[in-house]
């Protein structure tokens, strides 16, 4: 039975993956850490803020709760360059040195990002030994804390894995995804009466996976017997065009506006036209294949959309 500490915990995917770790029988414990609200059925909740406290604080967080497996749920997409250095960097390597200290048995799953890898060519899966070409600070940064993780993994100082997330979707997306912020604008549009939204390009192709597969992927990862590799790609295997993905969109919501495109592409994926996940080595590794078709990752999200609107 595993003890789990969970950073991030009150984030998109940090809610999502707390609710799989309890429902999994083979977890006895899961430990929430995060610097917002404690989450909807925590049992055990710090409030840390990671970026600001200190590498000794963490070191006695861990101590006192002893965790097998530390999952990290952590990081930023958006902010400027310090900022990013010290959400996606600098939180992992002080992580890194208060798990070698405090908890070197433990295991360290934590988040990568598709973003690592970039400029991809159209067509081709990228697998977890392609060159990563990032072409942005976010990218760059999200780079750099997944080779600190596989040089301590390499060196043998910590168990550790990143699961390079690709296009994550599902309930409680925040407004900085493309899909998350189609899905304001359309809400913002039928309570206004306005007949359009207004996107960015849209004719860029992107791998799209269910927040929940997402989840039991960082559950397999964390209860694996044997060490996984240093990084395993987590997507659907398959790239959609955002123009389609948005189309599933208006049709899941009852939108029958205009879909514009005229605003300009976020900095962190302008320069990517096409990224799709070769899924190969975590089915091989961990026996994870998604489960959801993008129809049923769409119909959750606008699931939680609909929540949100019937509370407020």
């Amino acid at each position: 039975m595993a003890r789990v500490l969970l950073l991030g915990a009150s984030g998109f995917l940090g809610r999502h993956i707390h609710q799989a770790l309890r429902g999994d029988p083979r977890v006895e414990t899961v430990i929430c850490l995060g610097r917002r609200n404690r989450p909807v059925g925590a049992e055990a909740w710090i409030q840390h803020d990671l970026i600001s406290g200190s590498a000794a604080e963490l070191e006695a967080i861990l101590r006192e709760t002893r965790p097998d497996a530390v999952v990290g749920a952590v990081g930023s997409l958006v902010g400027s360059g310090p900022y990013l250095v010290e959400a996606n960097i600098l939180l992992v390597a002080k992580l890194l040195e208060a798990m070698q200290v405090a908890t070197p048995g433990a295991r360290l799953v934590k988040l990568g990002s598709a973003g690592e890898y970039g400029s991809v060519t159209p067509g081709l899966a990228a697998n977890e030994e392609s060159p990563p070409r990032p072409v942005s600070i976010y990218g760059i940064t999200r780079l750099a804390s997944t080779q600190l993780v596989a040089l301590a993994k390499a060196e043998g100082r910590l168990d550790g894995v990143v699961l390079r997330v690709f296009n994550p979707i599902g309930a409680g997306m925040g407004v900085e995804n493309m899909l998350g912020r189609a899905a304001a604008q359309m809400v913002e549009a039928r309570a206004s009466g306005r007949d359009y939204i207004e996107m960015g390009p849209l004719g860029a192709y992107r791998d799209y996976v269910d927040v929940r597969d997402v989840a039991r992927a960082v559950v397999d990862a964390v209860l694996a017997l044997r060490p996984p590799s240093a990084i395993l790609n987590v997507g659907s295997g398959r790239a959609v065009q955002n123009r389609e993905l948005i189309q599933i969109l208006a049709a899941v919501a009852g939108f029958q506006g205009e879909i514009r495109e005229g605003r300009a592409a976020p900095a962190r994926s302008a320069g990517v036209s096409w990224i799709q996940a070769d899924i190969t080595r975590i089915a091989q590794e961990l026996g994870w294949k998604p489960v959801y078709s993008l129809r049923n990752s769409v119909e959750y999200l606008w699931s939680g959309v609909a929540a949100a609107r019937a509370t407020s």
